[in-house]
């Protein structure tokens, strides 16, 4: 078992940074940021995988905006969010995987994530 811990939601303007943290209690393999909006279904935002020479993977909604990163030594996972906008408010969660998920947009495929967060809103002003 994997517990995942997020962090760093709140409300920010539009055109503003926040930036998330997923604390795990373990190292795992592959992590991945997802996220939902009221009304709709959960969608991949961005993912990581080891060893670091396989190149993380974000989608195209968030691409040069939200740069992936983890820190090994506190088994943290990061979201740097910028250039915020209305449309990136949601409910943030962080996942985790022991298996291999793939590369590329596979990385971003939410039944292949088998540990959840509880997540974390982030709300844009505009």
């Amino acid at each position: 078992q994997v517990q995942l811990v997020e962090s760093g939601g709140g409300l920010v303007q539009a055109g503003g940074s926040l930036r998330l943290s997923c604390a795990a209690s373990r190292p795992i393999r592959n992590m991945a940021w997802f996220r939902q909006a009221p009304g709709k279904e959960r969608e991949g935002v961005a993912a990581i995988t080891m060893p670091e020479y396989y190149p993380e993977y974000c989608s195209d909604s968030v691409q040069d905006r939200f740069p992936i990163s983890r820190d090994h030594a506190k088994n943290t996972l990061y979201l740097q969010m910028n250039s915020l906008n209305a449309e990136d408010t949601a409910m943030y969660y962080c996942a985790a995987t022991a298996l291999w998920v793939g590369y590329g947009d596979a990385m971003l495929a939410r039944d292949r994530y088998e540990y959840w967060g509880q997540g974390t809103q982030v709300t844009v002003s505009s």
